[in-house]
């Protein structure tokens, strides 16, 4: 059975959509996502997913939350010392 490049397309996947790949394995990743709707599905997942973790990141807790988490930490820091 011979590849069609999924793998490789799969093992780069992560560096391709932070465009950390040489431009030629880009251009080949580019190319195979869009004749392989396997592989463009995993890559609309893995961006999907993506995007949702950095909306998470810039959001804020709550103060009253913020609050309590800091002072369990403080004493979590106390305890161990």
């Amino acid at each position: 059975m011979t590849d069609c490049g999924c793998d490789k397309a799969r093992k780069d996947l992560e560096e391709y959509l932070r465009n950390e790949v040489c431009n030629t394995e880009h251009t080949e990743i580019r190319e195979h996502l869009e004749n392989c709707p396997s592989c463009r599905d995993e890559a609309l997942v893995a961006t999907t997913l993506t995007e949702v973790v950095a909306r998470a990141c810039k959001e804020t807790a709550p103060e009253e939350l913020r609050n309590q988490v800091f002072a369990r930490l403080r004493e979590v820091q106390s305890a161990q010392h």
